[in-house]
Parts: C-alpha cells; sequence; structure tokens
C-alpha cells in the first residue's frame, strides 16, 4: 500500500509539474474532456440517470423483474430486480448500472453481496457507443459493431456466472426505517441525477488530462501497442486510435477488450456511483478484466467463425 500511494503520489506531481510547464495544452485538453461530455455524454446520459432514479424510487420495477426470478438465482443467485438493472444498462451504457445498483442497496431493496454480485455483470456499454460510435462511425462497418456488441454483453452474463458465489463479510440491506424516509422526492431526484452527471464529466475531464501526460511513454510503444494502453484509460480514445491504425479481426478484438473493460475513465465513473455500497476498488477493476478477457475470447470464436 505504502508503494502504491508513493507511485501515485510521484505520479500526481508529474501531472502538475507538467501543467504548470504547458498550461495552455492542458487546459486545452480539459475543455476537450469537457466537450466531449457535454455534446456527447451528457445527453444521453442524464435523461437514463433520472427516469431510472424516479422508477427506483417508485418500486415499480420489482413487478417488471417478477418474470425473471428463476434465471437471476439460478444464473447469478441474485434477486429478479437484478434483471431490470442488466437491461438498463445494456441499452443506456455506462455507468447508468452502477448507478441503478447503488440506489437499489439505498433504499434497501438489495443486500452488499447482492449488489457486489450485480456490479459483475450490470455494468456494461450500450449499443449506441458500440454499433453507433464505434462500428459505424469509427471501424466504418456495422457488422464489428454486432459483433463487438455481442461479445460484450455475452462477456458480462459469463461474468455475472463467474462471481454467482462471492461473499461479503458485513452482509447487510440499508435500515428500513431509513429507507421509509426516504420516500419519492422530485426535487431530491433531479439534484441526485445532476451531482451524478456532474461528477462523471468531471472524471472525463481529469483523465483526458492524464492521457496528456502519459503521451510521452505511449509515443514509445508501437502504434498498436500504444492504442491499448490509451484505451485502458479512456475508452473513447482507444477506439479512436484503433480505427486509425487497425483494421479487420484485430480491431475487433482489440475495441472488445478495451470497452468491456471499461478504461480507468469508466471505471471511476462506476465507482463515483458504488461509492455508498463500499465496494473495494479492486474488486471491481478486477471484475472489469475478468468481463474483458472473457468478452474478448467470445469475440475471437466470433471471428474464425465468420
Amino acid at each position: 500500500m505504502k508503494k502504491y500511494k508513493t507511485f501515485l503520489t510521484i505520479f500526481i506531481f508529474y501531472i502538475i509539474f507538467n501543467m504548470i510547464l504547458f498550461p495552455s495544452l492542458y487546459i486545452g485538453q480539459t475543455l476537450d474532456g469537457i466537450t466531449a461530455w457535454a455534446f456527447n455524454v451528457l445527453p444521453s446520459l442524464l435523461p437514463f440517470i433520472f427516469f431510472t432514479k424516479i422508477l427506483s424510487s417508485l418500486g415499480t420495477v420489482e413487478k417488471f423483474s417478477l418474470a425473471f426470478k428463476k434465471p437471476c438465482y439460478h444464473l447469478f443467485k441474485t434477486p429478479p430486480i437484478s434483471s431490470y438493472v442488466f437491461f438498463m444498462s445494456m441499452i443506456s451504457g455506462y455507468p447508468v448500472g452502477a448507478k441503478m445498483t447503488s440506489d437499489l442497496y439505498t433504499s434497501g431493496q438489495i443486500t452488499k453481496s447482492q449488489a457486489f454480485k450485480m456490479s459483475s455483470f450490470c455494468s456494461t456499454s450500450g449499443p449506441m457507443f458500440i454499433i453507433g460510435a464505434v462500428g459505424v462511425g469509427m471501424l466504418k462497418n456495422a457488422t464489428y459493431g454486432y459483433i463487438i456488441f455481442i461479445s460484450h454483453i455475452l462477456g458480462a452474463l459469463i461474468n455475472g456466472v463467474l462471481y454467482r458465489n462471492l461473499k461479503v463479510k458485513d452482509d447487510k440491506t440499508v435500515d428500513k426505517k431509513i429507507q421509509n424516509t426516504q420516500e419519492f422526492n422530485l426535487s431530491n431526484t433531479v439534484i441526485d441525477s445532476s451531482l451524478s452527471i456532474i461528477s462523471v464529466g468531471a472524471i472525463i475531464a481529469i483523465f483526458f488530462v492524464v492521457i496528456t501526460s502519459l503521451s510521452p511513454i505511449f509515443n514509445l510503444l508501437p502504434s498498436n501497442i500504444a492504442c491499448i494502453f490509451k484505451g485502458l484509460v479512456e475508452i473513447t480514445k482507444g477506439c479512436i486510435d484503433i480505427s486509425g491504425s487497425m483494421n479487420g479481426a484485430l480491431a475487433i478484438i482489440s475495441c472488445t477488450f478495451i470497452i468491456s473493460f471499461g478504461g480507468l475513465s469508466t471505471i471511476f465513473q462506476s465507482i463515483a456511483m458504488l461509492n455508498k455500497l463500499e465496494q473495494p476498488i479492486s474488486l471491481f477493476i478486477l471484475q472489469k478484466f475478468t468481463h474483458a478477457i472473457i468478452a474478448t475470447i467470445i469475440s475471437i470464436i466470433i471471428c474464425l467463425l465468420i
């Protein structure tokens, strides 16, 4: 732990030193991050966070989830409501699944261990990004986008099975008395949703700065390797670079890996949402890494078949 803190301290001082030396560059990168958030993330993510928060508060989701009671229990050992969270995460993308999982825990509807299990398969990217932005926009091939999306979602489901027996020492639900005092309130929902989306924007802007600071290291690596490492920091930047340096199956497999891992930027967005769960960062990163490995293997199999 001491070595980790020492390394992080040195790296932060390195970033600050670069910001002092090249203020225009870093101000520009921060603005680029904020722009990417404002024009791409904010319009699509805010409505999802707001309306899913309302549904969680009203408790109407449970009726929708009853049809998936047996599959959820037998596959993941999670309550039926986890099927709804997975579905919304699959449709809307990062970090909606993490946000909904946290809301269900804080409202007393799931236990801590159930929340930890759900985070293994309810943290996914969505079709708008994978098929639209990456497949059609970056790789110029919708079929590639569909292969990545199928591999990504199947990987998430298998990953959930992998963590089905996960146990937590302090396994509990939030006190029901507290829950009853937290009934649906439109004003609180707006404030909570706004704070969540602002935190996402701040993390995106920060990681644009981090990528800039790591550029000298990335420039020393072969272009294909550098693309992967950039994607491990921020998935959008990684996918853009992959589309410019890779083709065919290699591009599909590489994008599948970094999208399923999520990149440190997306991981920290999700961790910010899961903060009330007190879920260890190391556990969530491990869950995303195993998801990435499984999804990548599936993408390789699909590429070999097609």
